[in-house]
């Protein structure tokens, strides 16, 4: 099995910006997704790590996630082009990340349809666990539209402390980079 390419995206003029923008804006719905001016912005904070994914020439997916400090990523977008899943990229692109980083904390939807059930149990079996903290991430866009999420952590669930510095984080980078 090849390793996976990940081409870090520094500019929306980046050649593999247009592949990358496809994924996510049919991937995400739009209170979870930037705008493209707040795209374009928040690509020239160093934190973010956002990364188109190729097996060879081929575009898998895409992963944006930010350095959260202290050794934590906070994975804010995970996405594998349709026709591809089910050949195991969203794994394999997780198992990286986490190599690479260590501690890294997502959100998700609560488990209340199929679809939703699926994507926990994808991070469950990928190692994250489900942390029993209240939690509603910000809306990226305007009119607002705030929405409770779960919070999920690998390699264990995240302490009192740990959970307050990921919402201070992630709520920081939610409303820096989105419509206001």
């Amino acid at each position: 099995m090849e390793n996976l390419i990940y081409r870090r995206l520094r500019s929306t003029a980046d050649a593999d910006w247009a592949a990358a923008c496809r994924l996510y804006e049919a991937s995400f719905p739009p209170c979870e997704r930037r705008s493209e001016r707040d795209c374009a912005a928040a690509l020239c904070d160093d934190r973010l790590h956002a990364e188109c994914v190729f097996d060879g020439e081929c575009f898998v997916g895409l992963v944006f996630w930010w350095s959260a400090g202290e050794g934590c990523a906070y994975l804010e977008h995970l996405a594998t082009e349709p026709a591809l899943r089910g050949r195991r990229y969203g794994a394999r692109i997780l198992r990286d990340l986490c190599a690479r980083v260590g501690r890294v904390v997502l959100e998700i939807d609560p488990p209340e349809d199929d679809i939703s059930r699926r994507r926990q149990g994808f991070y469950e079996r990928n190692g994250f666990v489900c942390n029993a903290y209240d939690y509603i991430h910000p809306s990226y866009l305007l009119p607002p539209q705030p929405h409770r999420l779960v919070v999920m952590s690998y390699p264990a669930a995240l302490a009192p402390a740990a959970f307050e510095a990921f919402r201070a984080f992630a709520h920081g980078v939610a409303t820096a980079y989105a419509e206001r």
